[in-house]
């Protein structure tokens, strides 16, 4: 039996980007990531707890992608 593969997704923050968060494929991730990334297009930036700006173009390479194992 094989097991199945989910991803979670992290925010620069360490934070799920979204409450029910967990992705099939890393097609869903890739998607999601998106999806994450259009939030913030109208201040142009990330900011994190810290207070660090982070750009748009920058917010995918800051996240984390960790797959989880049935």
């Amino acid at each position: 039996m094989s097991k199945k593969e989910e991803y979670k997704i992290l925010s620069p923050d360490g934070f799920p980007i979204e409450r029910e968060g967990t992705y099939k494929s890393l097609a869903e991730v890739q998607e999601a990531i998106e999806k994450f990334v259009k939030r913030y297009e109208s201040q142009g930036y990330y900011s994190t707890s810290n207070r660090e700006r982070i750009p748009l173009n920058k917010i995918e390479e800051n996240c984390t992608v960790i797959a989880l194992h049935e």
